[in-house]
């Protein structure tokens, strides 16, 4: 029984299959590391007609490992210091660099390369690995493509005048607090930083603080020794999970050095931390 035209097949838009000229994108040191990508086969009639093969380009599994592929490959273009993993998911850069409908959109306008288009691959060609040689020269061109088109940009700006990653993160912190507490509460019309306490004292706000060295010395000081109490309670892999993570080590790294199956594992116990932090925070109030 002949097979039916690729062309006349119906494929859900929100189907995995189209982030496949992604996975064609990868370098072949790349996808060594992909165990799920690295099963697939690189002729796309072979996936399109083969259920096994689709229900694993339609896996969580196949999503993951693209998503993070993508975001390796795409993350050095935006101009940003570091690995990915220096930074936390809740950063906009880390964000958009798992955009995987925007990449799987600017790939096609780029290059041409769509699901479509790959069926014109002749069935009896394999489809080649890209050099890793040339994978920087073929991603340059589509992150800054993704950045005109998106208006991504304004954001790129912002992002990097606030080189802190904990501005982006969701929870309370008390360096967020203080420099909330400043902002709202203590600033000038002349944009000059003044006392809160001198503020009570003369109505007219005509007493500006100059900048007390020694109280910033304290209240590093303090925030250390609060920070040392709270690891304190942590179990002691909680601890070394911490340390390794502010150290800057990479979650998979993590993994590996700890013993976990993979860095999911990692990850979880770190939200448990912040979860944990932001209690004890609240409770010292």
């Amino acid at each position: 029984m002949p097979q039916p035209s690729p062309f006349l097949m119906k494929i859900p838009s929100d189907s995995n299959l189209h982030y496949m000229p992604l996975v064609y994108l990868l370098p072949e040191d790349m996808m060594e590391k992909c165990p799920t990508l690295r099963t697939l086969p690189r002729k796309i009639r072979e996936i399109m007609y083969n259920e096994k093969m689709r229900a694993v380009v339609e896996s969580d599994q196949f999503y993951n490992e693209i998503a993070n592929a993508m975001a390796a490959l795409t993350f050095p273009h935006f101009g940003f210091g570091g690995w990915k993993e220096h930074y936390t998911g809740d950063s906009p850069v880390w964000k958009l660099t798992y955009a995987l409908p925007i990449w799987a959109r600017v790939v096609k306008a780029e290059i041409g390369s769509d699901l479509q288009e790959l069926f014109l691959v002749e069935s009896s060609e394999t489809i080649p690995f890209v050099h890793p040689d040339d994978i920087g020269d073929l991603m340059s061109p589509i992150v800054k493509r993704a950045i005109e088109e998106e208006g991504w940009q304004p954001i790129l700006d912002i992002v990097k005048g606030m080189p802190c990653d904990e501005d982006f993160e969701n929870w309370k912190t008390n360096v967020r607090t203080d420099f909330l507490r400043k902002w709202y509460h203590t600033r000038s019309k002349k944009v000059q930083m003044i006392s809160l306490d001198a503020c009570l004292e003369d109505k007219e706000y005509g007493i500006y603080e100059v900048e007390d060295k020694s109280a910033n010395f304290e209240d590093r000081v303090a925030a250390e020794d609060f920070f040392q109490r709270f690891k304190a309670q942590l179990s002691p892999r909680d601890r070394e999970v911490l340390a390794l993570r502010v150290e800057g080590v990479t979650y998979e790294e993590i993994a590996d050095k700890l013993g976990y199956k993979n860095h999911s594992g990692v990850i979880k116990r770190i939200r448990a931390i912040e979860k944990e932090f932001t209690k004890y925070e609240e409770a010292q109030r």
